[in-house]
């Protein structure tokens, strides 16, 4: 059909090609993660084979020292201090990155934010009610209903960056911001069902400790500007809510999105801006702490398991936990956001946009089934280390590993397919270099 015709011209499309500025904000994004993606990896991988070394002993005693001050509540193991501290930095981020989109990404608009949206949310759904009915037997393995309902943004769009480079650029739009909406809605998750013995003082207290945390970051935001200032002042701050969230009873990575959203961002006559100001700054100094240090150290952590326990490897993946988390990332996640998608497509006049197949999207949705981080965060909070919480991780590990490979089996060809047919669209997919302008990245 032809697409200039009054038919086409008056249905709206799905998976546009974005703006410019949009294109080029991702692009930098996709710099970052990749090498954040990378380290927890391999990470994770040192952390495997030590576990399952004659040196296991070793990696589990470090793993369990315990450091901190008790009667602030604050002695952890060095396991929970990645997890619960290290974690934050990720999460105050993730916190940046929700307020930005929401402010002046494709959150703001509803004709760009709902199939993203919907497609996080029917991702969310499916993997959760898989899970429950391979686990449905047994009422302690449900506890771990949420694990296969997170995306972790740094290993997806690492995969996608290094099997994907020619595939259109609004495909990595979605993924991105799929990936957040996914975030936010593990946040959720996270407080209101993994809190618990919620203590009203410290509670208040956090509270008090964020609104002057909100007052310092609007009121003073020229003195910030300064190398020393954010750290001088805003990072006792914010640690001393993080303190009160800790204590309060519910989890404290909350305390990072919290804090991430109360940062403002750089405001023209036009409105916010996409970079510049306290939330540039901070998000400068603090993305390489994450991707480089925070993420990979809490990996090494928390994917440490002894592959096959006692029972042997050759029932690992017989046993409800792990085969309910495999199937669900692995196929219910793809079944959620492509269902999704091709819903929206049944209920309104909206069709996909002439650049993207079908194919397509559902070699990203394979993506969205690589779990880890915050998969095996919610692990540590459904189960202790031990029979089910070892389950639970080597399925976390094993469904993000297939969804890998299940993903570049099906974009690798497109991906082929997109840089053989046409060239131009090719060079303005992938990441722009140092002298290329804002028009020829989109």
């Amino acid at each position: 059909m032809d697409q200039n015709s009054p038919y086409v011209r008056s249905r709206s499309f799905l998976f546009g090609g974005g703006s410019s500025s949009e294109l080029l904000r991702i692009g930098s994004i996709l710099r970052k993660e990749t090498v954040g993606g990378a380290l927890l990896v391999v990470a994770a991988v040192i952390a495997l084979i030590w576990a399952n070394s004659p040196l296991s002993a070793a990696y589990f005693q470090l793993r369990d020292i315990r450091v901190g001050y008790e009667p602030w509540h604050l002695e952890l193991t060095l396991g929970e201090w990645a997890s619960d501290g290290l974690l934050a930095i990720f999460f105050f981020l993730v916190g940046l990155e929700l307020k930005r989109e929401f402010l002046i990404g494709d959150l703001r608009e509803p004709s760009k934010s709902v199939v993203p949206v919907a497609a996080a949310a029917g991702g969310v759904a499916a993997p959760a009610v898989i899970y429950c009915i391979v686990n449905m037997s047994s009422f302690e393995t449900l506890r771990g209903w949420a694990i296969p309902t997170a995306t972790d943004i740094a290993f997806a769009i690492a995969v996608l960056a290094l099997i994907g480079s020619h595939l259109p650029g609004a495909l990595r739009i979605f993924l991105l911001t799929l990936a957040v909406v996914d975030d936010l809605i593990a946040i959720g998750i996270i407080a209101f069902f993994y809190s618990q013995d919620l203590r009203p003082e410290p509670l208040l207290l956090a509270l008090l400790a964020l609104g002057s945390y909100t007052v310092l970051a609007h009121r003073y935001r020229p003195f910030f500007s300064t190398r020393a200032a954010a750290w001088l002042i805003l990072l006792p701050v914010g640690a001393l809510a993080w303190v009160l969230v800790h204590n309060s009873g519910i989890h404290p990575t909350v305390a990072g999105v919290m804090l991430g959203f109360a940062v403002p961002l750089a405001r023209s006559k036009g409105g916010p801006q996409l970079g510049g100001g306290l939330a540039g700054i901070l998000e400068h100094r603090l993305r390489p702490l994450s991707a480089g240090v925070a993420v990979p150290v809490f990996a090494f952590f928390a994917a440490g398991v002894q592959v096959g326990g006692r029972d042997g490897i050759g029932t690992l993946f017989s046993n409800p936990v792990t085969l309910g988390i495999i199937t669900a990332l692995v196929v219910g996640k793809p079944a959620g956001i492509l269902g999704t998608v091709w819903l929206l497509t049944k209920a309104t006049r909206a069709r996909l946009h002439h650049s993207i197949t079908w194919i397509d999207i559902f070699g990203v949705s394979l993506l969205g089934g690589i779990g880890f981080t915050v998969s095996l965060l919610i692990t540590e909070l459904s189960f202790d280390h031990g029979n089910y919480g070892d389950q639970a991780t080597t399925g976390v590990l094993a469904a993000s590993l297939c969804a890998s490979l299940l993903a570049a089996v099906v974009l690798l060809p497109r991906n082929r397919h997109y840089r053989q047919s046409s060239p131009s669209r090719s060079a303005g997919a992938a990441e722009p270099g140092p002298g290329k302008s804002s028009h020829s990245a989109a």
